[in-house]
């Protein structure tokens, strides 16, 4: 079931409105894993010319929602603590990559960092899910 859960959230998310709007791109989907991609753009600076603690939380979510639905089920966010460790350059390009950490029937934890192409650390986030017992919708 693997792979067909795996493209149909590549289709999902190649639809979905505020991915699109916030130009989140997903570049790799696994079992507990994803890895997405946004350009950090004018608009998304902050007052202070800064990349936004928003843009790159959105960023960071879209990593989280992937890498915690990829078993087929429905998973919902339950808490993120999110640490900004550097803002990029504006142009750079930035990958949020998740990884699960543990998974129970219930409960799942997982672990973001954001980086640049080259590497430097943006932003490290842990997150929890409540694992639904649904099938996602558009399996």
């Amino acid at each position: 079931m693997g792979e067909e859960v795996f493209e149909a959230i590549r289709r999902r998310v190649a639809e979905e409105p505020y991915a699109k709007k916030m130009g989140l791109k997903l570049v790799e989907v696994d079992e507990g894993y994803a890895l997405v991609e946004m350009k950090f753009t004018e608009n998304m600076e902050n007052v202070f010319g800064m990349a936004h603690g928003g843009a790159i939380f959105s960023l960071i979510d879209e990593a989280f929602e992937i890498a915690s639905n990829s078993h087929g089920t429905v998973s919902v966010a339950l808490s993120m603590s999110v640490t900004y460790v550097s803002s990029p350059k504006k142009g750079e390009t930035l990958q949020a990559e998740g990884t699960e950490v543990s998974r129970s029937n219930r409960v799942a934890t997982y672990s973001i960092k954001v980086k640049t192409k080259g590497g430097d650390l943006i932003a490290i986030c842990q997150a929890l899910v409540y694992r639904k017992r649904d099938p996602l919708p558009f399996l």
